[in-house]
């Protein structure tokens, strides 16, 4: 099959897009497919409109979206391929839509009975005079506040007290004039990958510092990961029952990435849906996929071949 793989774009997440990217385009070639790249930023000529109309995006028989945030994970670059009959892997439009926005996302788990850390959304300027009292209603510190709109813990902060309060939202507001606050949950951070509707092992990660902000994500060796989590059988059980719960709340397809925390209480509290997940060498996929007997080059196999049969009928 020829794929074409979609990296780079200009959102902040580009660098890590790139070794998704090539990651991506080495396991598909591993897997006998003829594959080509298009960095969607930096190629010459290479704006949107450009790449759709491209030649080597005609001669392929699907795309492999690796772009991380902006427009290629909000469903603009998702709207586009479906415009003019591509097959790609990821969520469609509205499910790709729906998952960038936090605030959507949350709304629609507590719609579906998903359990979802109380949160509220409020704009960058009213924080400044309304957030605390708003934080007080919601239980008190600590707390989290983010950006509704990006990924990969890019302007997140948990907020200790008062004090760290101002830190906080000006973190946040360099990427979004739109911020969630949520109730902190202390606990247990975990996620869990997700395969058409195959569900993978539960992962736990373990942050230095007890924090999983983008350099701990994205440093070797600043966390550690266990999968299978070290948890009981039961609650995993209901944990990747949740999260499949919340996939399909959402619409998404072909695969994604559910996080959660796992509270002191026992319960499990979902975040947020990732709907292009990263394929690196510290990414989660892989790893859980690895976990339930798939390779690097097994999975992208089925990621291209689902997408091209899916959306071909």
């Amino acid at each position: 099959m020829k794929a074409l793989v979609l990296m780079g774009g200009m959102s902040t997440e580009r660098e890590i897009s790139l070794l998704t990217g090539e990651a991506v385009a080495a396991g598909l070639r591993e897997a006998g497919h003829d594959v080509s790249i298009y960095d969607i930023s930096y190629e010459p000529g290479s704006s949107v409109r450009d790449f759709v109309t491209s030649g080597r995006l005609a001669a392929s028989d699907v795309v492999f979206i690796a772009l991380h945030g902006g427009e290629g994970e909000d469903g603009r670059i998702q709207a586009l391929l479906d415009l003019v009959g591509k097959p790609y892997t990821g969520s469609g439009v509205l499910a790709s839509a729906l998952c960038m926005d936090k605030t959507l996302s949350k709304i629609l788990f507590e719609r579906y009975g998903i359990p979802t850390p109380a949160w509220f959304e409020i704009s960058a300027p009213e924080a400044r005079s309304g957030a605390l009292e708003k934080i007080s209603e919601m239980g008190g510190f600590p707390a989290v506040v983010k950006p509704v709109d990006q990924g990969s813990s890019i302007g997140i902060s948990v907020i200790e007290g008062e004090s760290g309060l101002e830190a906080g939202i000006a973190l946040a507001e360099e990427y979004s004039r739109r911020l969630i606050f949520e109730r902190y949950i202390p606990g247990r951070e975990l996620s869990v990958a997700i395969v058409g509707e195959q569900v993978f092992p539960v992962i736990e990660i373990v942050p230095e510092d007890g924090f999983y902000d983008y350099e701990r994500k994205y440093t070797r060796g600043k966390s550690s990961y266990h999968c299978p989590a070290d948890i009981d059988e039961a609650l995993s059980e209901r944990i990747l029952g949740e999260a499949l719960a919340a996939y399909k709340a959402l619409g998404c397809a072909g695969f994604a990435r559910v996080d959660l925390r796992l509270g002191g209480d026992g319960a499990p509290y979902f975040l947020e849906i990732n709907t292009i997940p990263g394929m690196t060498e510290t990414s989660l996929v892989p790893m859980g996929a690895a976990a339930g007997g798939y390779s690097f080059s097994e999975l992208v196999d089925t990621i291209v071949r689902d997408a091209a049969k899916s959306r071909a009928t």
